[in-house]
């Protein structure tokens, strides 16, 4: 009787558990994509016609889209950092492109590609708290494949320093310059490559013929890294499949340089037809099929994408394993992308000023999605708005382990799972490079502040998202109320950075 009794009993207190605490008791693992410099209208579900993106259609299909998902910041460096710490630009250690200049030739790629010394940007402190170390700390095994740009290779701010138990890629994001690079790191280990030093800005021979493919062969190597890192993602899970793991797959595609087998931009180059080759006069490499090139490469990560989907499923892994995916800021203005042409930045305002680097829409609002087998709604959306530094709190939720006290993020897991969720009062942004600007969204209204250190300036631009989403009138002058609020927040979240490269004076730094 009092088996049966005690039995009663546990059945009662499992069939009483909430939903939360049954998915807690099973840690989900976590797959996190993040695409470089991937616009957000660059994927088929956002309305992309030129690139087919059939995968990445597929997972957002099945799975839920978030509209209002933002990058905590406009360029690669400060929104990984953004990402894996939760902090936001006003209080963050990295919160601009640092390549640690007063180490020397830092941007000599030869040197760098031969000198740990010289490669890779300012490192993270080692006693930094990250997402992955919150994770390895309950269990997971953590993986990074891709690029990192947190810390040089001899320095403390490695990935396995910071909470991975793995990494495969570039440590560099200016070596990331090449997809054909002369090494890549596995670990604390440099690996060499079959593929000969070409210096980024390389150009053609000035008696090559630009209509002749021949005159890009050194452009296209043995060694493509997006392949190499690939399968090491692919072994990481597969590796990993009887443990709970945390896969943050930092992608370099579609960053530019345009370089993708010819096997891969086949299809584009019959699809898109004869093209003017690009020069390289805008930076990176030559390349004779530069829009098929780049839809070429945003179909290379699709394809990627599915792989990933098809080895979850092959292990039988897919109903316990989220998968996100998104972009570290919006498409780049340079390197002989047509950025109009696939209106990449679709529906806000394409070109440079208005994507990568800058604090306007296109520059930080990013394509997002969630995927999970049984426990995100297939087919819907949310318009939650919601940003980088909110990753690691969501995560922790998920996990079921507590959220530190220090970051600026706030879990959007209700809305994850189709719940009521309590918005942000406002987000914010603080970006001390091109010319140095802030920015806060709050509701349907935008404010932002550009040339804070270029111009000394501190006037804000005002725009109403919800009815002029491309941000050309600004509403400033006759919002004052809306301006003080705005400037308040603007003071309250800025701190004075450690670090004297992101000083902006005007904000009293």
């Amino acid at each position: 009787m009092r088996s049966i009794f005690l039995f009663s009993i546990l059945w009662i207190t499992l069939i009483s558990c909430d939903e939360k605490e049954v998915e807690q008791a099973i840690k989900p693992n976590i797959v996190f994509i993040l695409a470089d410099d991937l616009g957000y209208g660059e994927v088929g579900y956002q309305g992309q016609e030129k690139i087919k993106t059939p995968n990445i259609d597929a997972l957002a299909a099945s799975g839920k889209i978030f509209t209002n998902h933002y990058t905590a910041a406009p360029v690669c460096a400060p929104a990984r950092c953004m990402l894996l710490t939760g902090k936001h630009g006003g209080h963050a250690y990295i919160r601009g492109n640092d390549e640690w200049r007063e180490r020397g030739e830092v941007w000599d790629y030869a040197k760098a590609a031969e000198d740990p010394n010289l490669e890779g940007q300012r490192p993270l402190p080692a006693d930094t708290q990250t997402l992955a170390n919150l994770l390895q700390a309950a269990g997971y095994k953590t993986g990074i494949v891709g690029k990192w740009g947190l810390g040089a290779p001899l320095s403390e701010g490695i990935p396995t320093n910071l909470g991975f138990d793995y990494f495969y890629g570039y440590n560099c994001q200016r070596q990331a310059h090449n997809l054909y690079p002369p090494h890549l790191w596995e670990n604390e280990t440099k690996i060499k490559l079959n593929n000969e030093i070409v210096v980024p800005r390389t150009l053609l021979d000035s008696l090559a013929d630009p209509n002749d493919q021949k005159s890009y062969a050194r452009y296209e190597q043995e060694d493509y890294a997006p392949d190499l890192m690939h399968e090491k993602a692919l072994d990481f899970i597969e590796s990993n499949q009887d443990k709970p793991f945390f896969l943050y797959y930092a992608s370099p595609l579609p960053h530019v340089p345009l370089q993708i087998p010819a096997k891969d931009r086949a299809d584009y180059v019959k699809a898109l037809g004869e093209e003017i080759p690009y020069d390289g006069s805008q930076g990176y490499f030559p390349n004779q099929n530069p829009r098929a090139a780049y839809a070429a490469m945003i179909a290379k990560l699709d394809q990627q994408i599915g792989e990933i989907k098809q080895k979850l499923d092959e292990l039988g892994l897919a109903e316990n394993t989220i998968i996100v995916i998104t972009s570290d800021n919006g498409p780049t203005y340079t390197g002989g992308v047509d950025f109009n042409f696939f209106e990449s930045s679709k529906p806000f305002t394409n070109g440079y000023g208005r994507t990568k680097g800058f604090v306007y829409e296109g520059g930080i609002r990013v394509p997002m999605l969630v995927n999970w087998p049984g426990k995100v709604e297939a087919g819907t959306s949310s318009d939650h708005i919601s940003i980088f530094y909110d990753w690691l709190p969501t995560i922790c939720e998920l996990i079921g382990i507590p959220i530190p006290d220090d970051t600026d993020g706030e879990s959007f897991m209700a809305a994850i799972y189709g719940k009521a969720q309590k918005p942000h009062e406002y987000i914010f942004w603080e970006y001390p490079e091109y010319g140095g600007q802030q920015a806060i969204r709050m509701g349907k209204w935008k404010a932002i502040r550009q040339n804070i250190i270029a111009e000394n300036s501190l006037e804000i631009e005002l725009y109403d998202l919800e009815n002029d989403p491309q941000e050309q009138i600004n509403l400033a002058a006759t919002n004052p109320d809306l301006i003080s609020k705005m400037e308040a927040i603007f003071k309250k979240e800025h701190s004075k950075s450690e670090l004297e490269r992101f000083h902006m004076p005007a904000l009293g730094d």
